[in-house]
């Protein structure tokens, strides 16, 4: 059984009111409550190109029922967690090649170049996408397109 929300007495799951204090029962309307319901698309295509943890509203939004249909949603959501998946092929697949490198500047500096590139990228989507235009990066927005097309 559900408690009131206000003062925390038993009320029935039909209830709209608590018979106690009288205070309006959303959640014994039996209606699940969707966190993603009140997130309008574009904020979620923009939440997908947060530097370094976007990936993680990419999966939120590419497991979730409500953009199941929103294909430029989940375009941007692919395109974001491709890009993160640049960002760790550098990170950990590409610099530690140089790791023996005796000149310990050249390796900082190649490594904080590609990093700063893949920011730029990041913000440059952010912008992007909040002025509502549909960029597709150069390799990632074709890998994006073909995981649309096959989802389909």
């Amino acid at each position: 059984m559900p408690f009131c929300t206000q003062c925390g007495h038993e009320v029935a799951r039909s209830d709209q009111f608590c018979a106690f204090c009288g205070t309006r029962q959303d959640a014994a309307s039996g209606k699940p409550s969707d966190f993603l319901s009140n997130i309008s698309p574009r904020t979620a295509s923009l939440l997908c190109y947060i530097p370094v943890v976007g990936w993680i509203p990419c999966v939120v939004v590419l497991a979730a029922q409500r953009f199941r249909n929103e294909r430029a949603t989940r375009f941007h959501a692919f395109q974001g967690l491709y890009l993160f998946v640049v960002w760790l092929i550098i990170d950990w697949g590409f610099m530690p090649f140089f790791w023996f490198d005796t000149r310990t500047f050249l390796r900082v500096s190649m490594e904080s170049l590609f990093k700063m590139v893949i920011f730029a990228i990041w913000i440059f989507m952010l912008v992007k996408t909040s002025q509502n235009e549909d960029y597709r990066l150069p390799i990632l927005g074709d890998l994006a397109d073909r995981s649309l097309a096959e989802q389909k």
